[in-house]
């Protein structure tokens, strides 16, 4: 089937038919070279011979200068993770780690006491070769246990690390690190005393656990030393392709994945003996912490009100450039003192069964307290702090950005955030847009949106506007603590006029509006997408 419809559509390659390229493409593999990303961005590429070059002089810009006697220096790494979401469905790097591990071991190495480490492969099925191939004992022997199947680190799921090493962070202002194979290395995501994350392949988590220490030169320098004392390099313990390739072949067929496969959706005793009630209706627990009726359905017909002016909003937050959605609705662990966790407390939830935001994801009270709580957000409302903080302009006062939001509701003000380019990247997370929008804000302006944020927020009914080119918050020398008003739109306007104030003086400037197709308009115009579905089901029964 598959074969016939490749060559319908033209895309099945016949080596006898004489094919027209429209490109020749030439590459020359000696340009291909190793690398890895952060440290704090997926596209934040560095080439492994240029890391310490690199990562030196991104500790000093944050370093405090202080070395402890456990992490020894900045730049230690405290978590070392192969997680599920990348690489561990690619038997040739996960084999190849395996052997890593295997030469390291028998070299005499082993990992730093203080890395945190641990292997969430993508499949059963990776397991079962594993210890097929007599691998699995090695990773096991590097502190690379098995954790689970699924999002894990990547995700900030990688559990506490010891108190210890958390202690001899605060305390001398260590920049720690992590290293792991996922997909993800934004701000604040991978743990929440970790300042650095970068993202690389299996072979190199390994690696740089015996290391301990992200400011080294894998390519030239020692690992350590070997039974003998002799200096040991990553040379000497990388494995051949041949090598992987051997064992591949020799551990790995079709059975596997079919025999792992297929009871998947019988579940273990576990999930069968999950007492349910028989029911038209989800039978709502008003004390659950984990699920609660969505807000996001309202009786609201009346979709002109959507086009009203946004009259004397005071901006929420004020943020710079590549605020990613993580930094928006991080999915991470969260701390007793968050709004989130004092929520859980006064709900009677014990610390340890805060989990994470991810996991309570069901549970809007939740979400929106997290929202813009990220542990490394930088508002410049509040330049001297970092984390869920703002300030609430008219008492001046510094609050979470929960409670500034709760106070600007009591007092019947609207609220619009402010931003500078690529707003929204990263994750396509639809919190990012939910959470704000139970928050009360009312706009975003920024200078530029992220594609699927922005129409994320367009789906909530959150008007997002771009600043005109070339002009910024901090350009256009508008007054702190000054209000917005923004004009009241039209169906398909384009622009819009905002109203605030400049040296003391009324000031008027224009912005872009970023509702780009007919029904992106109707999911506005109904208060969000979810409504417009609802009226569209109302009133066709």
């Amino acid at each position: 089937m598959v074969e016939n419809y490749c060559k319908e559509v033209g895309l099945f390659r016949d080596p006898n038919n004489d094919i027209k390229f429209s490109q020749e493409l030439h590459l020359n593999l000696s340009d291909v070279l190793p690398c890895i990303s952060g440290p704090k961005r997926p596209e934040d590429k560095i080439l492994l011979s240029d890391v310490k070059k690199v990562i030196s002089t991104e500790i000093s810009k944050i370093s405090k200068n202080k070395d402890s006697k456990n992490c020894t220096k900045d730049g230690s790494i405290v978590i070392a993770a192969i997680t599920s979401c990348t690489n561990t469905s690619n038997p040739s790097v996960i084999i190849g780690a395996g052997l890593l591990a295997k030469n390291a071991i028998e070299k005499g190495l082993n990992k730093k006491t203080w890395v945190k480490t641990s292997l969430a492969p993508g499949s059963k099925v990776v397991e079962n070769y594993l210890r097929k191939a007599d691998l699995l004992k090695y990773f096991n022997e590097l502190g690379f246990n098995i954790i689970g199947y699924g999002c894990t680190t990547c995700i900030g799921n990688s559990g506490p690390i010891d108190e210890k090493y958390v202690k001899e962070i605060n305390d001398n202002d260590i920049v720690a690190s992590s290293v792991l194979s996922g997909n993800r290395n934004f701000e604040g995501r991978i743990h929440p005393e970790v300042k650095m994350n970068f993202l690389m392949s299996p072979m190199l988590v390994i690696a740089y656990s015996l290391i301990g220490n992200i400011n080294f030169d894998i390519t030239r320098e020692s690992l350590g030393k070997d039974k003998n004392n002799n200096d040991v390099f990553l040379s000497d313990i990388w494995p051949s392709s041949d090598d992987i390739n051997s064992v591949i072949q020799k551990n790995i067929d079709s059975n596997m994945f079919v025999n792992s496969y297929k009871d998947l959706f019988e579940g273990d005793d576990n999930w069968k003996n999950i007492s349910t009630s028989q029911s038209e209706f989800f039978n709502w627990e008003d004390s659950s912490t984990y699920i609660q009726p969505s807000p996001f359905f309202t009786t609201q017909n009346d979709s002109e009100n959507k086009l009203e002016e946004i009259t004397d909003a005071y901006p929420l937050l004020v943020l710079g450039d590549s605020v990613t959605t993580d930094h928006i609705s991080p999915a991470g662990s969260f701390k007793e003192s968050t709004p989130a966790g004092t929520y859980l407390v006064d709900q009677g939830t014990s610390v340890l069964d805060f989990n994470s935001y991810g996991s309570r994801r069901g549970n809007f009270k939740i979400m929106q307290r997290g929202t813009f709580a990220n542990i490394r957000i930088a508002n410049k409302l509040v330049p001297d702090k970092t984390g869920g903080y703002t300030k609430h302009i008219p008492t001046n006062k510094i609050v979470s950005v929960y409670e500034a939001s709760e106070l600007y509701k009591n007092e019947d003000r609207e609220l619009i955030v402010i931003a500078g380019k690529n707003y929204g990247c990263g994750s396509s997370r639809d919190w990012a847009a939910k959470g704000t929008k139970l928050l009360g804000v009312k706009a975003v302006i920024a200078e530029s949106f992220e594609r699927i944020h922005r129409s994320n927020l367009v789906g909530m009914g959150v008007l997002p506007l771009e600043f005109i080119k070339g002009e910024n918050y901090e350009s256009l020398g508008i007054d702190n603590n000054s209000t917005f008003t923004i004009a009241a739109l039209k169906r398909n306007d384009t622009s819009v006029n905002i109203n605030s104030t400049k040296n003391g003086q009324p000031y008027t400037f224009k912005a872009k509006v970023r509702i780009d197709t007919d029904k992106e308009w109707d999911y506005f115009l109904n208060d969000g997408i979810l409504n417009y579905v609802l009226k569209n089901i109302s009133n066709s029964t």
